[in-house]
């Protein structure tokens, strides 16, 4: 501070030797301290705008992950290391502004030091007597500047003259604190009269200062309503408040910054306009996308929590209550059970074990199934933490990864319980999950052996337990498979393209759906277009508005209704980008894929430090082909030879699918063969 106060002591010097008025050599010195300070307001202004320019991504992370903190949290951690931003830098100029801003207080409530140089063993002295005469404490920080004018009445003379050098007493006598008819000098609590301006001056600086920053800020102008009315109150009352007890140079002072500050934030939009940076349509977008999943969350949550309540509370006390529970499965929500629905099929039909499963979905029609052996439980998220730590069961089973590392515990009562992960897709763990997701999980049921080659290299590379991996397979698609071959054979005339995108970052949908559309159409095939379920949720009017631009081509369906999957089943290509859908399709219909190669979804950015090639990557050229997107012209030509090399004729997409798939229309058996060996060894063992 004293460094501080000591160089902006001899700007303030050289001001009001240049001028010889106090309230000119504020206004000086405020000019000059804001010129000093122009490169940290110009990286705040930098800082800000990327701020802002993530706003559009972070609303769409939000409205994504809606309810998930632990996954926002992961999502803008990767966000900020993408664009490397580190949110604490904000602190930083804010942090050097406020030690600043004391510095230069300092320099203002230290006329004698700064403005008149008097060496300080004078000024200890001459405080000290005033402090005697006056009654205000020599310590007040304000002291100095009631000295001076204190000094300025004649009749307040005599007490100083026997103590203190006529020399000095004439210095301070000099220093003229009057300005406009107003003694910047007084405090406006003690002198009242006119003084009593100033604070209302600051305050009112400070209410133009919050309507600027709210209207022109490119960070403030974004915050919530709510946000800038408390920031206005507090700054405005503050600056009122604190107006009347200091004196009126330090309160003119502030308002001669705040109006400083005014101009110099337009002069900064001027040279560094935010609109130049910024997307503020898809800020606009983001931000209605985000208030959609707000309010539907809002009235989801009340909803809910009104009618479901007691049904959790039973349901948690029935749980408990069922002792020496052997197997529990755990579902995320609705439509997680066609993933165990195999297992727990033949389970049932071989045993009469009790199977207790457990969702956080109160809507889920697994509760029509409930039977003796099948007890199922609605337990909401946030008992479910509670849940899990208290758990006492042999084995758990569930799709969620990251087991340990979020909100989902394992037991703190059991440390036998063994915790099995059964994926739901059969894409590489390593890839498409975080890094370390499946660390605390004790068994892995793969699909393929990619996946077993992922596990045992990442238990390898980062000195982990070795896991059970049960060469499985993958219940979906054999159900899949099953369905498929009870459908009628049919044969398109023309030829049907199914386009089916994925909804992450930069899919086919925002990065080039207008260019595969024109390279396509007329081409003498149907085009069906298929969003991501999710995609409909978020950005039905985009879709609306791409389905009235090709209104007028017979040969575009653009399909929202998503309850049956004949669609899929009886297209004759599927075109994706990175979806799953990909592999469901080729391995069910045994058709080609046609993959576009927009930027990989990536959940692990450290992938390739284990060396295993994804299984995403690898099969996308065994299983069809994929198109750059700087050669979507080359699209038809692309079709066209996966319509008709042998390649890809369905004898040699089995063998494919063999040779990838493990233990294909037989996984169930696999599945629960083994849990029930396990059940049966670990009762043994008990």
């Amino acid at each position: 501070m004293q460094i501080i106060g000591n160089f902006f002591g001899w700007v303030m010097f050289l001001c009001y030797k240049l001028l010889r008025n106090y309230g000119l050599t504020i206004i000086l010195f405020t000019l000059v301290t804001k010129i000093i300070l122009l490169p940290i307001s110009i990286m705040v202004q930098k800082n800000s705008i990327k701020m802002v320019k993530m706003y559009p991504e972070m609303n769409r992370i939000k409205a994504k992950c809606f309810g998930n903190k632990d996954m926002i949290s992961e999502e803008q951690y990767n966000l900020y290391k993408r664009e490397q931003y580190h949110p604490m830098f904000d602190l930083v100029p804010v942090v050097l502004q406020l030690i600043i801003l004391m510095g230069v207080i300092d320099v203002i409530y230290q006329p004698l030091r700064y403005l008149l140089r008097i060496e300080q063993g004078s000024i200890d002295t001459v405080v000290s007597l005033f402090s005697t005469v006056s009654g205000i404490g020599a310590d007040v920080s304000s002291i100095q500047v009631q000295l001076v004018n204190y000094l300025q009445g004649t009749d307040n003379l005599l007490q100083f003259t026997s103590n203190i050098s006529e020399g000095i007493i004439a210095q301070i006598q000099s220093l003229d604190m009057f300005f406009c008819g107003l003694n910047l000098g007084v405090v406006p609590i003690n002198s009242g009269g006119i003084s009593i301006v100033i604070p209302v001056l600051a305050a009112l600086s400070s209410w133009l200062m919050c309507v600027a920053q709210n209207h022109a800020n490119v960070l403030q102008s974004e915050q919530g309503r709510i946000n800038k009315i408390s920031t206005l109150l507090l700054s405005v009352g503050l600056s009122l408040y604190l107006g009347f007890f200091v004196p009126a140079g330090v309160g003119f002072y502030w308002t001669v910054s705040n109006l400083m500050s005014i101009a110099l934030l337009y002069i900064l939009n001027y040279f560094i306009n935010p609109r130049n940076y910024i997307d503020y349509a898809e800020l606009e977008a983001s931000k209605k996308e985000l208030e959609a999943a707000n309010q539907y969350s809002v009235r989801s949550k009340d909803k809910r929590k009104s009618e479901f309540s007691k049904l959790e509370k039973n349901d948690y006390r029935r749980f408990e209550k069922f002792k020496d529970k052997q197997i529990v499965f755990y579902s995320e929500g609705k439509g997680f059970y066609k993933y165990f629905q195999n297992v727990i099929e033949l389970i049932e039909k071989k045993t009469d074990i009790i199977i207790h499963y457990v969702t956080s979905d109160p809507h889920d029609e697994v509760f029509q199934l409930q039977s003796d052996n099948f007890q199922v439980y609605y337990i909401g998220e946030n008992k479910l933490i509670v849940l899990m730590m208290k758990m006492e069961a042999d084995m758990v089973v569930m799709t969620m990864p990251d087991l340990q590392k979020y909100h989902i515990k394992r037991s703190m009562v059991r440390d036998d319980i063994e915790y099995v992960y059964m994926d739901h897709g059969i894409g590489s763990i390593n890839l498409m999950l975080r890094k370390h997701a499946l660390d605390y999980f004790d068994t892995i049921f793969a699909s393929n052996d990619i996946v077993c080659k992922e596990i045992r290299a990442q238990e390898e590379l980062y000195g982990l337990k070795e896991k059970r991996i049960i060469r499985y397979g993958y219940g979906l698609i054999d159900n899949m498979i099953a369905n498929y071959r009870e459908q009628p054979e049919v044969s398109n005339n023309p030829k049907t393209i199914l386009i089916a995108p994925s909804w992450q970052e930069d899919n086919m949908l925002d990065l080039c759906i207008d260019e595969i559309l024109e390279h396509l159409l007329g081409q003498g095939y149907h085009i069906i277009l298929r969003p991501h379920p999710q995609y409909v949720r978020h950005f039905k009017s985009r879709l609306l508005a791409l389905e009235d631009k090709y209104s007028g081509y017979s040969d575009f369906t653009l399909q929202m209704d998503f309850s049956s999957n004949d669609t899929v089943f009886n297209a004759d290509i599927l075109m994706t980008d990175w979806s799953g859908i990909a592999y469901e399709y080729s391995f069910t219909t045994l058709k080609p894929a046609l993959f576009i190669n927009t930027p990989m979804k990536v959940m692990n950015p450290d992938y390739e430090e284990i060396g295993v090639t994804p299984f995403d990557i690898e099969i996308r050229n065994r299983i069809g082909l994929s198109v750059e997107l700087n050669q979507l012209d080359t699209i038809a030509d692309v079709v066209n030879k996966l319509l008709n090399e042998e390649t890809y004729k369905k004898d040699e997409m089995r063998k494919l699918r063999d040779a990838y798939l493990f233990n294909v229309s037989n996984s169930a058996e696999v599945g629960a063969n083994y849990i029930i060996n396990r059940l049966i060894e670990m009762s043994k063992g008990a």
